[in-house]
């Protein structure tokens, strides 16, 4: 039986062939967490995790509630603190200097299950605020870097409602495009669409595909099962607060190799 030690060395060199614009992921790790535990209290969330993400790489990270999936994923940019263990992104050790956190997360956008826009601000406000006090950007070249993620995320025609006039399914949208108006090197999406309808589910898929076709490095916990296929390189189930495998999408679901994650696999996929 393969460990998720030795399938994550067996994958050292993730399948890329699905090069997008020519871009490929570039050798040496963007993300590396090395024995990382966590807890709340007495519960052992995060149980030395250990994991090497390369730039360009897109990992879908599944399992059941209550795995540690969520947790594992807000530690990358500390908005969840770990107890011990390694967390480096982009050369940066996470620790409890404010700047080295400040600098991570000016590099790292983040989509959450809630959309957690600001419900006064114009959607336009939602997406220039950011770049105007974080990265001095002045207002015009804000709004014009917000305009060109609008319409990359097809609601342009959007940006001066507010955000209880749009559907969900708009307003996760919204989100992916506020966060890439802060030019992040990574994205990280925590459930992006489970709170949203099924006919919403969709379009924001869409959305999260178009920015892996464009090499973006992506950090995904979900349980949608055809965007693991059709985008990731490389799918990470969890249990317990552990890594249970780390497989390419293809063996993933065709031989998982731990029976945890054959349970899991049948009880999600129909």
């Amino acid at each position: 039986m393969q460990t998720a030690g030795a399938a994550q060395q067996d994958l050292a060199k993730p399948d890329l062939a699905k090069q997008t614009n020519g871009k490929q992921a570039t050798a040496g790790p963007v993300v590396e967490l090395v024995d990382v535990n966590k807890w709340y209290g007495s519960f052992h969330v995060l149980r030395n995790i250990t994991l090497s993400v390369r730039r360009g790489e897109r990992i879908v990270i599944c399992g059941p509630s209550g795995s540690g999936k969520s947790t594992m994923i807000r530690c990358i940019n500390r908005i969840e603190e770990h107890q011990s263990g390694r967390i480096t992104v982009d050369g940066i050790e996470l620790n409890n200097d404010v700047t080295r956190i400040e600098e991570v997360r000016r590099d790292v956008g983040m989509v959450f299950q809630q959309f957690n826009l600001f419900p006064h601000l114009t959607i336009l406000e939602n997406c220039t605020l950011a770049p105007i006090w974080v990265r001095k950007m002045p207002k015009k070249e804000a709004e014009d870097l917000a305009m060109h993620y609008l319409t990359r995320v097809k609601i342009p025609e959007q940006a001066n409602k507010y955000p209880g006039q749009m559907s969900g399914g708009q307003q996760q949208r919204v989100a992916i495009a506020r966060a890439l108006c802060m030019n992040p090197k990574i994205m990280l999406f925590d459930e992006p669409t489970s709170a949203l309808d099924p006919e919403m589910v969709k379009e924001v898929l869409d959305t999260m595909v178009s920015l892996a076709e464009d090499g973006m490095t992506m950090l995904c916990v979900t349980h949608e099962m055809g965007f693991a296929r059709q985008v990731a390189n490389r799918v990470i189930f969890m249990d317990g607060g552990e890594i249970i495998e780390i497989n390419s999408p293809k063996e993933f679901f065709a031989n998982p190799q731990h029976e945890r994650t054959k349970l899991f696999l049948s009880q999600i996929l129909h």
